[in-house]
């Protein structure tokens, strides 16, 4: 039978038979039912046509299966149990949730934001599993929406409506440089920064359109590298007097592990907003709460405490 004949059947009906099979009584089975007995006895008929069997035989005041209604009964147990449990709200717990999440996000927050994270994510779910994906800003709708990403952490280029948003904490931009570098022990001055060859790293385009209309009225950087990640900075910056351009974060976790100067921007630049961003279809998933909880929570206080620790805010 095809789906949609059975769409045309009372399933309802189903349900009044195991609860016949089970009371053995068309009074007691209407009472479970909130049917009136009348009302039950016209259900049994409607069951007969269904089923094509007279499904009981009157003992007394008992109903008494017949061998069909009892192989229907036995057979309905798993099914029912199954529509049972689906519609019966419960706790979600972690522990044993299995799901796979996957989450867009840039370069920078997976180096800087979401391994801290993750420690928490596993230890309240270790069955779970995350896949990260390159982050879309052009595209970042269809990825929530149509192409089922469930969740994605960014700075938006733009309104994210009728996406919803939630903003784990502003982000900074700071400089690094060699310890070898002309003006490793001096100030970094607004001229330095213009004329020394520069690098650009885990900067989006976003963020690049910050800094640029904050030197709008200067001369162009002489810009040698633009890369996701720092190594390829670090490949070149005892071969030139480099100025590299990182979000603050990044320069708060790597500037001790090589060796590197950190200095503040020779300009006003005020800090942009980390987001984590999903679509409408998650938002009463008890699991995409959670993940979404435990994210804002571990994301939030990390960026919380860089900021403190930098001097930010």
């Amino acid at each position: 039978m095809e789906l949609e004949d059975i769409y045309r059947r009372d399933l309802n009906l189903l349900v009044a038979l195991k609860v016949l099979i089970e009371e053995g009584s068309v009074s007691q089975a209407a009472v479970r039912l909130n049917l009136s007995q009348s009302a039950t006895s016209r259900v049994l008929g409607r069951l007969r046509d269904l089923l094509d069997d007279p499904l009981f035989t009157r003992q007394g005041q008992r109903l008494i299966p017949t061998t069909k209604a009892l192989e229907i009964g036995q057979r309905l147990d798993k099914p029912l149990e199954s529509f049972r449990q689906l519609l019966t709200p419960s706790d979600f717990d972690p522990y044993h949730c299995d799901e796979h999440f996957q989450i867009a996000t840039t370069d920078y927050a997976m180096q800087t934001i979401l391994p801290y994270a993750l420690p928490k994510v596993y230890e309240q779910a270790p069955n779970v599993s995350l896949e990260f994906i390159p982050l879309q800003h052009e595209n970042l709708f269809r990825q929530l929406s149509t192409e089922k990403v469930d969740m994605a952490i960014c700075r938006p280029t733009g309104s994210v409506t009728p996406l919803h948003q939630q903003v784990l904490g502003p982000v900074g931009v700071l400089c690094l440089l060699s310890k070898e570098h002309p003006l490793a022990n001096q100030s970094l001055s607004l001229e330095d920064y213009i004329s020394f060859p520069h690098a650009m790293i885990a900067i989006s385009d976003g963020v690049k359109a910050l800094l640029d209309n904050a030197l709008v009225n200067q001369k162009p950087r002489r810009m040698v590298l633009r890369a996701y990640h720092l190594e390829a900075a670090l490949a070149i910056v005892d071969k030139m007097p480099l100025v590299i351009t990182v979000p603050a974060d990044l320069a708060y976790l790597v500037a001790e592990r090589y060796d590197l100067v950190v200095k503040p921007l020779p300009f006003e630049f005020t800090p942009f907003d980390y987001s984590l961003i999903w679509h409408t279809r998650c938002d009463t998933s008890e699991s995409q709460k959670w993940l979404r909880r435990v994210l804002k929570e571990e994301c939030g206080k990390l960026i919380q405490k860089r900021i403190e620790d930098i001097g930010l805010g």
